[in-house]
Formats: C-alpha cells, structure tokens, sequence
C-alpha cells in the first residue's frame, strides 16, 4: 500500500504524536495528525475543541484545511493523512470527500472509529471515492498519549 519507507511512515506517525502532545499540553484530548504529499508534511493539526468552542476542530480536518490551503485546491489527491487516533464518521467524511489517497492511524477508537472498528467508511464502495487504510501504526504509543492524558484528569477529580 505504502509509497513510504517503514522509516518515513514511523517519521510521518512520530510527527502526528507531536501534534497529539501539543494537544495534551493545553488540555485537549491528545489526537494529532499531518498530511503527506510527495514526502513533505502539508498539514498539521491537533484537537482544539476545547481551546476553540468548535465541535468540529478535530485534528483531521485542522489538518486538511491547512493542506488546502498550501495546495490551494480542495482536493487532496495522491495525499496520505496520518492520524494517532482512529478517525471519527465526521472525519472520515471529510477524508473521503478531499480525496486522500490514503490514511494510516494509531489506536482503534472503540466509541467512535470509522476506519474499521465500527464501520469502514473510507473503503464504502458506494461512494464515489475509497481511501486506502493502514492501521496500528506505532500503535502502543498512540494509545499510552490518550491513556496518559485521562489517567492525569482522573487524578485531578
């Protein structure tokens, strides 16, 4: 699947981790994500729903929005994303209707995964586009950053 070396997809999820961590230290919950295109990061991003009051400002489209920007067009095609955290219906929505060509993802999100934990709707064949999916990419890291983050608010109530 991968136009990346097992050391560029552990350098791309290791930046995403980055972004989870920026997260965390502002108090959102540590979900970070960049986007690939011709082996250069065009997007970052990193929860702000709390900072921002928008229920929408997951990392995913933080991310996606930042890539439109640089590429200056809407469509991300031939774009790889790399998430900590499973994607959301609300995410993968948005990575299938910007046109990535691919997503690699951390931890499974058991409440609300989208990418194959409770339904697939980045591979949904009755959509006019499908985006390749990679899971458990450093896997044990992804989930120790969201377990980290609410073992420290468990401890603070």
């Amino acid at each position: 699947m991968s136009e990346y070396s097992n050391e560029q997809l552990d350098y791309f999820m290791g930046q995403a981790l980055l972004e989870a961590r920026k997260a965390a230290e502002i108090g959102e919950v540590p979900i970070g994500c960049v986007i690939v295109s011709a082996g250069k990061i065009i997007g970052r991003g990193s929860n702000r729903r709390e900072l921002s009051h928008d229920a929408v400002a997951h990392a995913e489209i933080l991310a996606i929005r930042e890539a439109n920007r640089v590429l200056d067009d809407w469509r991300l095609e031939g774009c790889t994303l790399f998430v900590t955290l499973e994607p959301c219906p609300m995410c993968a929505g948005a990575i299938v209707n910007s046109r990535l060509r691919a997503v690699y993802y951390g931890c499974a999100d058991l409440k609300a995964g989208c990418a194959g934990t409770l339904m697939n709707l980045l591979t949904e064949p009755r959509f006019n586009h499908q985006v390749q999916v990679k899971k458990g990419l450093r896997q044990e890291e992804c989930a120790q950053v969201l377990s980290d983050f609410f073992a420290k608010i468990r401890e603070k109530h």
